[in-house]
């Protein structure tokens, strides 16, 4: 049989060029494994909650009160949460793309402090990059589908962020979105429906194929032991017999906390919030990932806004678009600013390049400065000081972790002096 197989297939094949690939032995390199099981659990709890789930904003009974009328979304999630393990599934749902996200940022830090973006990974940064943008777009997308308050509130952000945009914002928003924002718009919830479950899983698997296709193509950076053991060899442990047993128990490990998390924390409660009305809820915040532009929001005063050739730049566009967008060409031209002509393969010592590293802690300072604004409001806060923070929170991070590495250096260079000599007075 397996001779048969392998004439029409060529198994074989498979096997030597795929199913032998060695993989490092490291910690830190499965972050990456663990996004791509969040992704799994995801579609996998996402395709059950679609079979119970209404995209419609048609007025129906509501569920715990039969005297008032609710869209059909809403009351869908209301049936879901009663049905068995129904709210258990959210949970799982929500949770599962919380640590796909911070799973895909931890991955990200350790590609950008290693230096594993360089020649010739530059594409796989890229794809990287644009993998972790449209996790959080599907994760906007997925929490604007209850229809309660809390999701219409979000939903409208979401769509004056897009209006904003000078000459075309209208057109734009109404185009996404099906028409005008609206209690009424019947095709607003249908249309984000069809983004969260069809386009951006689409597209989110496009790239994570073709991420994971370069990646095996390249072979993944190796961990600086490997550079002692064989110098410019592949060094770890295939991926059948070894590592998939690897993976497995990982996954298993991450799918058992993600339901104990699931278990025993409660998430987005859409009936307090009730169904979606014209009231929209006050002080409402993002999740942990996008809180920054909600803060740089809250930084920029209401009536810091000027037109230019009939198109008016005001606080939404300036923070949710122009901003979000420098931060994020500002990520991606991270391998342009590399001098390095020859192809890397080791894992580089975050010491060893005080620069990148110090520009890596002083834009996450920026980004957490950012974060804090978002709470302004709750603690009556000014905005003078996020303003000040805003300058010379990174660059106080840039220098102190510059003093911090040279430290580090001068007490390895004392190290290595007293071995030095203690190895001397042994030999005399």
């Amino acid at each position: 049989m397996n001779q048969w197989l392998d004439e029409r297939l060529h198994i074989s094949r498979l096997n030597d060029k795929f199913l032998r690939k060695a993989f490092p032995v490291h910690h830190s390199f499965f972050l990456g494994e663990i996004t791509l099981f969040s992704l799994i659990v995801l579609i996998l709890t996402g395709v059950f909650l679609a079979l119970s789930y209404e995209p419609s904003t048609r007025m129906v009974a509501n569920p715990t009160d039969a005297s008032q009328m609710v869209p059909a979304a809403y009351a869908s999630i209301i049936r879901i949460n009663w049905m068995p393990f129904g709210d258990m599934l959210r949970r799982i749902h929500h949770w599962s793309a919380n640590i796909m996200v911070g799973a895909a940022i931890l991955h990200m830090m350790r590609i950008y402090f290693t230096g594993a973006f360089k020649k010739p990974r530059e594409l796989n940064w890229w794809i990287g990059m644009l993998l972790l943008v449209f996790t959080i777009i599907t994760a906007v997308t997925g929490y604007s589908l209850p229809y309660d308050n809390f999701a219409k509130t979000t939903l409208g952000v979401v769509v004056g962020i897009v209006a904003s945009i000078p000459w075309i914002g209208d057109w734009v928003a109404q185009a996404a979105f099906g028409g005008k924002f609206a209690l009424d718009n019947m095709a607003m919830i249908p249309r984000v429906y069809g983004y969260h479950i069809m386009l951006l899983p689409a597209i989110l698997l496009g790239l994570t194929a073709a991420h994971m296709l370069i990646m095996i193509k390249q072979k993944h950076t190796q961990p600086q032991y490997a550079k002692r053991i064989a110098y410019k060899k592949i060094v770890g442990v295939p991926l059948m017999t070894q590592q998939t047993p690897i993976m497995i128990m990982l996954a298993l490990l991450m799918t058992g906390l993600i339901i104990l998390f699931a278990a025993f924390i409660p998430v987005h409660p859409v009936e307090v919030f009730g169904p979606a009305s014209n009231q929209p809820v006050a002080n409402i915040k993002p999740d942990w990932y996008l809180l920054w532009i909600f803060g740089v929001l809250e930084m920029i005063p209401a009536n810091a806004k000027f037109t230019i050739l009939g198109g008016t730049i005001g606080p939404e566009f300036i923070g949710g678009i122009v901003i979000a967008t420098l931060v994020l060409v500002l990520m991606l031209a991270v391998p342009i600013f590399d001098k390095s002509r020859e192809n890397m393969y080791y894992a580089e010592n975050p010491t060893d390049f005080p620069k990148r590293l110090a520009a890596g802690v002083a834009f996450f300072t920026l980004l957490i400065v950012w974060s804090f604004a978002g709470y302004k409001n709750d603690f009556q806060w000014p905005v003078a000081p996020f303003w000040i923070l805003t300058f010379v929170g990174p660059l106080v991070a840039y220098f102190a972790t510059l003093g911090i590495v040279r430290g580090i250096k001068a007490f390895r260079a004392a190290d290595e002096r007293d071995q030095a000599q203690h190895a001397a007075a042994a030999d005399d």
